[in-house]
């Protein structure tokens, strides 16, 4: 195993522990976080947010939504992962 492929595993490692660790907090723990995070406060701008209107009748919304990204020049044909977009493109070797 080379020397990036230990690291990486020893990452690997190290992060389900954490993530483990997480998952087994008790139901006081996750209370106590409720209430110092509570109570959420609903943003004025979108409270009366929806979609409708945004696709004709009998339209996928989807399709509705690539379409006015086309047309507004936002719409990507790069065709890459969330992965990519996270952790940046993969080196071609």
């Amino acid at each position: 195993m080379a020397p990036d492929d230990q690291a990486s595993t020893s990452a690997g490692r190290d992060g389900l522990g954490v993530l483990r660790t997480i998952w087994a907090a008790d139901e006081r723990a996750v209370a106590e976080f409720d209430e110092e995070c509570a109570p959420a406060k609903v943003c004025r701008n979108m409270r009366d947010f929806t979609f409708d209107g945004m696709a004709e009748p009998g339209t996928d919304l989807s399709t509705a939504w690539r379409e006015r990204l086309r047309r507004e020049g936002k719409l990507g044909t790069g065709g890459g992962s969330i992965r990519d977009l996270v952790l940046g493109p993969r080196e071609q070797s």
